[in-house]
C-alpha cells in the first residue's frame, strides 16, 4: 500500500532478528545486504530451496542505503555486520534449525518478514534496506527475545535517527 499509494522513494525496515551467526551478540546490527526466504520450497520444479519465481534466490538491498547506514554506525558497544537475513514462517528457537539456515543460506540473522518486504520492493523497483539482533538461537531465545527486545530495538532505532538526521541536513 505504501508503494502503490504514496510514491515512496525507498523502504527502510528496521526491527529485530535472531542471530544465527556465532560471531553476533544481542544488540549487534545486521544490515541485510542479501535477503532470502529460507522456507520457500519449489524444489519439485527443479529450483533450489529459497528460489522465488520472477525474483530468484537472493534479493539485494539498495547498495547506496547499505553504505549510508553502515557509514553512520557509531556504537562502541555493538558490532555492525553487512550480511544475509533469512526470513521464514517460524520463530526459530532450535539450534539445529539455526545451524541449518546459517549453513544453507550463509545467513547471519533470521526473522519472519524482511525477505517478503524485499520481494515486494524488488518487484516494484523501489530501493530498500532491511535490521538488530534481539536474541541468539540457543533453545531458550524466547526468554532472550522478551528480555532484550527493547534494548536491541533502541540500538537500531538510534542508527535510523542518525541516518535521518544526516539526510535532512
Amino acid at each position: 500500500m505504501l508503494i502503490d499509494n504514496y510514491n515512496v522513494d525507498y523502504i527502510i525496515n528496521i526491527g529485530v532478528a535472531g542471530g544465527v551467526n556465532n560471531n553476533l551478540n544481542v544488540g549487534d546490527i545486521v544490515i541485510g545486504k542479501t535477503l532470502v526466504q529460507h522456507d520457500f520450497d519449489i524444489t519439485k520444479f527443479g529450483h533450489e530451496k529459497g528460489f522465488i519465481t520472477g525474483v530468484g534466490k537472493e534479493i539485494y538491498s539498495d547498495i547506496n542505503l547499505v553504505n549510508l547506514f553502515s557509514s553512520n554506525f557509531d556504537n562502541s558497544n555493538n558490532k555492525l555486520l553487512i550480511g544475509t537475513i533469512a526470513s521464514g514462517d517460524i520463530f526459530c528457537t532450535e539450534p539445529s534449525m539455526s545451524l541449518k539456515i546459517h549453513d544453507k543460506f550463509h545467513a547471519d540473522g533470521v526473522e519472519m518478514e524482511g525477505a517478503a518486504i524485499a520481494q515486494v520492493c524488488f518487484l516494484c523497483n523501489v530501493p530498500f534496506i532491511i535490521r538488530s539482533i534481539s536474541d541468539v538461537v540457543n533453545g531458550s531465545n524466547e526468554v532472550m527475545f522478551d528480555k532484550f527486545l527493547y534494548s536491541s530495538s533502541n540500538v537500531v532505532a538510534k542508527l535510523l535517527v542518525d541516518v535521518i538526521n544526516k539526510i535532512n541536513r
